[in-house]
């Protein structure tokens, strides 16, 4: 445990926990993608593509991955994702708007069936009242059907950004008709 807090987990602790867990939805999910014979692509804010590095740390993700945005920035929502500038301005970028537009964006801009998208406050800097240090919103986009929820982790940045990895993967999962 964490000894500035004895509630929270250290790096290493989260880590442990989410290390094994994490490749193992990766297996599953390349397994359903191929099946299916679809294509994924991710568009990451606060993981910064960690999302997309554990699916590539697959050999042979690359007949189910095809590609993933990094767009941390709102001006790389806008210019990679095209994310309308006015909807990030009028809703935020950590947002379900946001999350969905990224998601959509993600399928316009690649050759991908199915994206999964997040944007969110990992910390420990740019939290506010109405979006606290851990909120976080997703967007699945599943050949044109839209999901989307949020989600507030604890923890530190890091282990804001693993729940993130693993939240975003299992609920892939769960929209793509596998129990996690």
């Amino acid at each position: 445990m964490n000894a500035a807090d004895p509630g929270t987990p250290t790096i290493s602790e989260v880590r442990a926990a989410s290390e094994p867990f994490v490749p193992a939805l990766c297996m599953l999910l390349a397994d359903v993608l191929l099946h299916e014979k679809l294509k994924l692509a991710t568009a990451e804010s606060c993981t910064g593509g960690l999302i997309a590095a554990a699916c590539t740390d697959l050999s042979g993700s690359s007949a189910w991955f095809e590609r993933g945005f990094v767009s941390y920035s709102n001006h790389a929502k806008t210019e990679m994702l095209g994310v309308d500038a006015a909807l990030i301005e009028r809703h935020g970028a950590v947002s379900e708007e946001v999350a969905r537009a990224m998601a959509q964006g993600a399928l316009r801009h690649s050759h991908a069936q199915v994206a999964l998208a997040v944007t969110g406050v990992a910390g420990p800097t740019g939290g506010s009242q109405s979006r606290p240090v851990g909120t976080v919103w997703f967007g699945w986009n599943i050949k044109g059907q839209l999901h989307s929820e949020v989600q507030h982790f604890g923890g530190d940045r890091a282990a804001v950004r693993s729940a993130t990895v693993r939240h975003a993967l299992q609920q892939l999962l769960h929209h793509l008709g596998q129990p996690t």
